[in-house]
């Protein structure tokens, strides 16, 4: 009888574990490109080059543009991302000032904040869920890999 009660037990215990580790959400049709989560759609972040100029103790990257195409009204935006080639763990994000026809962050200031705290889950095989560990305020964003200047953009709105 106890061995009975004892496999029913492990069995409560084991099911729930296994069928929780299966994700079953959407998934992003392209690799290394972060998608905004809105419900079950998939939103893909505009995808640009940071132009990168020195100064004496600063760094600037400067993208073309004040605002995003990539909207979502989320303080604390999900992101899905399918890395490749791209590891999720480099990932980025900073707040942009836009002004002048142009997004921009100043590294190395001291009025600088740097960079966003994130959280990174790892989902399925390579797929990622990326979020802000803190509600951001509406403005222009990108995510970016730390050895890199591509800028994954998106705006809160």
């Amino acid at each position: 009888m106890k061995t009975g009660l004892l496999l029913v037990s492990l069995f409560a215990i084991a099911v729930p574990a296994l069928c929780a580790g299966k994700y079953t959400g959407p998934r992003p049709p392209k690799p290394d490109l972060p998608y905004l989560l809105h419900a079950d759609n998939l939103v893909p972040t505009e995808v640009t080059q940071a132009q990168q100029t020195s100064k004496k103790k600063s760094t600037s990257y400067a993208i073309p543009g004040e605002s995003s195409p990539a909207k979502t009204p989320l303080m604390e935006p999900i992101f899905l991302f399918d890395s490749k080639d791209i590891p999720a763990q480099s990932l980025q994000l900073f707040r942009l000032d836009a002004k002048n026809g142009s997004r921009s962050v100043v590294m190395g200031r001291r009025d600088s904040s740097g960079p966003v705290h994130l959280s990174i889950k790892q989902l399925d095989g390579h797929l990622y869920r990326i979020e802000a560990d803190e509600p951001l305020e509406n403005g222009e964003y990108s995510l970016s890999p730390s050895d890199s200047n591509v800028a994954f953009c998106f705006q809160i709105y």
